[in-house]
């Protein structure tokens, strides 16, 4: 059992970009944050990088999965057992293969189990798919978390956050309100591609992981017909909670085929930018701020394009104290607690599940 109050939980995070392992400790009770702990990081080597992106799309016993999972339970350990020794129990998201909520459900790769053995610490995984098989979209997860930060910030108004990973999504939410799961207090969805297809472009193009400081952004020209291409997707159109998988748009790629490298990063990531601002239509009410979160804030093209078609500030968040590069991770330690607490970590308004639900199974160690 977890001891009453306030604990320290560690939360990992292994987005979409497949760049990485993002660790983080964080000190909550499962609703207020109280304290904000060491954090880490460990890169995916490129051969590992290599087995994750040969298993993207695939489904638990088809090909490549077993060694995808293998990596991914590899490199967090790895870097989880630097930490483990502070923490009270862990939050493990897993890497996402595949994401089909309407349809086969949602694959993360990794086993818990095996996590809590190696690191004698609970930990708490498997947490999107009791929201999908209740109705739910099952992503984004983040915007309880997005919640407690808005609260450690003192924000009063409406305030957005954008994740820009492989695949960006937002949180709308009222501070105003007692809880992340009461009626009108959140709305969270997928708002569309990000730096999934640029980095995709870089790869394959330059042999380089991202567009560095948007440098090749910047020296290029965007393709307006492939952005009204864009906009004219159902998808925008379509009334949140809603979720995308990160190859949901990749016929950006093909479209792009025959730009220069420069031109094609524009459309790129004027494309990711686009579909931030189409996605702020879907607001309830204006926001104060949008705080951005994720590796795209470091791409000051991409933000120049988002604040370009905002009505408020567009700030990472290290502008109110938050760590952009892990805050994932500290949500999924958050989240953590609040399964093993019982709370609910998804409601209607974050991925449109019928009532509030909380997702996740707790693995202990035997010993």
């Amino acid at each position: 059992m977890l001891k009453p109050g306030a604990v320290w939980a560690l939360g990992t995070m292994s987005g979409t970009s497949l760049d990485g392992v993002d660790a983080a400790l964080l000190k909550t009770d499962g609703e207020a944050i109280l304290a904000f702990g060491d954090s880490a990081y460990r890169p995916y080597a490129a051969s590992e990088r290599a087995v994750l992106r040969a298993a993207l799309g695939h489904w638990p016993g088809e090909a490549g999965v077993e060694e995808a999972a293998e990596v991914v339970e590899t490199a967090h350990a790895a870097l989880m057992a630097s930490l483990a020794a502070k923490a009270d129990l862990a939050g493990f998201h897993g890497q996402t293969l595949a994401h089909d909520p309407r349809g086969r459900g949602t694959h993360q790769a990794g086993d818990g189990a095996v996590l809590a053995e190696i690191l004698n610490l609970p930990v708490v995984w498997d947490f999107r798919s009791s929201d999908v098989e209740l109705g739910g979209q099952g992503a984004p997860l983040a915007p309880f978390y997005h919640f407690a930060c808005a609260k450690w910030i003192g924000a009063t108004d409406p305030v957005a956050f954008l994740n820009l990973g492989g695949v960006g999504n937002l949180t709308w939410l009222d501070p105003a309100m007692p809880a992340p799961e009461s009626p009108g207090a959140c709305l969270a969805f997928d708002t569309g591609p990000a730096n999934a297809p640029i980095d995709d472009l870089l790869r394959a193009r330059m042999g380089a992981e991202r567009d560095e400081g948007g440098a090749l952004a910047r020296s290029g020209r965007v393709e307006a017909a492939i952005l009204d291409r864009l906009q004219d997707q159902s998808y925008f159109r379509k009334m949140p909670p809603k979720s995308l998988d990160r190859q949901d748009f990749h016929w950006l790629l093909e479209a792009v085929a025959d730009l220069c490298d420069s031109d094609a990063a524009a459309t790129l990531t004027a494309a990711a930018a686009t579909s931030v601002v189409l996605g702020t239509e879907h607001f309830p009410k204006p926001v104060s701020r949008l705080l951005v979160t994720g590796g795209g804030r470091h791409n000051p093209v991409m933000m120049e394009m988002i604040a370009a078609g905002m009505d408020c500030p567009v700030d990472p968040v290290e502008a109110v104290g938050l760590d952009g590069d892990m805050l994932e991770a500290q949500a999924f330690a958050h989240l953590a607690v609040r399964v093993a607490r019982g709370l609910p970590t998804s409601c209607p308004g974050t991925t449109g599940v019928a009532a509030a639900v909380g997702g996740g199974r707790i693995s202990r160690p035997a010993r």
